[in-house]
């Protein structure tokens, strides 16, 4: 029996309980205000242009669109050990699905948690040679979206696996874009979104796929993860939806950069830049690869710059969406500049599974203050309380132009009481 079948085989057959509903509208709440705060940005009106001009209405393109959107301001969700956005491809793929068909809210739920639990699955598999070439959530979220549309749509097993095979064999999407801060990483997850959903549609009326899309001779594993796990991806069967699993980001910017911004938060108080000698920064080791950029140029490349993220944190005590304009890169300039990275074993063995940092700083005289983090504001063992997340969600929608958040936000958590999907205006 395939992997494939085995996943789908174990999704179908997890319970669903309130509690898992309650959750998913949630999550999906946190991916809507994501998407529609997305509009507001100059790639989000690119990718509204082109829907305009070339996108049709068809729910393929809809899902590139909103997944494009919901993935802009690096403020949507992240699963830890799989690193993998699920939100930002499973939830668009939900709802342009919706616009041309009946569905109910707790069967949109349902379908959200599906889509979680193949992607996060399958991104834990992938192992951690793959993150350094490969943008794991345009690689596993394809699976994730297929698995949506496929609790959508209905499909039995053996149809499921056909859409989870051709989700695969779209797999794609590679770190290039960061060298030069390209939009590219938008299109990842909108085009990880359509691949899923057209699987799906296309298994629907009979589209057969490789069953052995992970682990065959000439499958993803072997094409693109030389240290695949594939005893990974049905992992203790027992736990918790992996939705459970799933961080929700509390500052707009690289995941990778939260827990050394969470250690300079706590130094921020009194904090004066000009007394300082020298800020040394211990973290694991795809953080300072993804994330070591001492001259950001760009709004993006700074959310992708721990050096930048970490002067604006302690600096400024807070990092909003304003912390990354050009005003305040030229002013952070100096201060980056101070800033070391490394590596540090112990934090590096504990990755993917807690993703921590500390960070020293030293003043003049020889005085130092340091902070250290296991694990970041937003994951499981922290999470946002309900209100925060909820007031992020306000914010996020406040910043689109929507003109009564409430109405949309009570709206999709009537879902989890078997209310209607709503319309989003996008």
């Amino acid at each position: 029996m395939s992997l494939t079948r085995k996943l789908a085989r174990h999704i179908h057959g997890k319970n669903i309980d309130d509690d898992d509903l309650a959750a998913a509208a949630l999550f999906t709440v946190d991916a809507v205000a994501n998407a529609m705060a997305g509009r507001r940005t100059d790639p989000g009106r690119k990718l509204l242009d082109w829907a305009a001009q070339y996108g049709g209405r068809d729910a393929g393109r809809r899902a590139l669109v909103l997944g494009g959107l919901t993935h802009i301001l690096e403020m949507d969700d992240l699963h830890r050990a799989s690193v993998v956005h699920p939100g930002c491809v499973v939830v668009p793929v939900a709802f342009a699905h919706s616009e041309t068909s009946e569905i109910g809210g707790t069967d949109f739920l349902s379908a959200i948690l599906h889509g979680f639990e193949a992607a996060c699955r399958i991104g834990m598999a992938v192992g951690p040679s793959h993150y350094r070439i490969w943008h794991s959530t345009a690689t596993c979220g394809p699976f994730g979206a297929a698995m949506a549309a496929a609790s959508l749509l209905g499909l039995d097993e053996d149809a499921t696996v056909h859409a989870l095979g051709n989700a695969g064999t779209q797999a794609a999407g590679l770190w290039e874009f960061l060298e030069t801060g390209a939009m590219s990483k938008h299109l990842h997850a909108g085009r990880a979104a359509e691949a899923g959903l057209v699987a799906a549609q296309l298994a629907a009326l009979g589209f057969t796929g490789p069953p052995k899309i992970l682990e065959g001779a000439r499958g993803l594993f072997a094409g693109a993860c030389p240290d695949a796990d594939p005893g990974a991806v049905l992992a203790g069967p027992e736990h918790n939806w992996q939705l459970h699993e799933t961080s929700i980001k509390p500052w707009p910017s690289c995941r990778h950069t939260h827990p050394a911004v969470d250690g300079a938060l706590e130094l921020s108080p009194g904090f004066d830049p000009s007394a300082v000698t020298g800020i040394s920064v211990a973290t694991y080791g795809a953080a300072v690869d993804v994330c070591d950029r001492p001259h950001p140029d760009s709004v993006y490349e700074a959310k992708f710059s721990l050096q930048h993220c970490i002067a604006a944190a302690l600096t400024k005590g807070r990092l909003g969406f304003d912390e990354f304009e050009e005003t305040a890169r030229q002013e952070l300039a100096t201060l980056r500049q101070k800033i070391d990275l490394k590596v540090d074993d112990a934090f590096e063995a504990a990755y993917p599974d807690a993703w921590g940092a500390t960070v020293e700083v030293t003043f003049t005289g020889g005085q130092q203050r340091r902070a250290e983090r296991r694990t970041c504001k937003g994951d499981p063992e922290a999470p946002l309380a309900e209100a925060e997340l909820l007031d992020k969600a306000r914010m996020l929608l406040a910043f689109s132009g929507i003109a009564d958040p409430e109405i949309l936000i009570k709206d999709i958590l009537d879902m989890a009481n078997g209310g209607n999907v709503p319309a989003l205006p996008y």
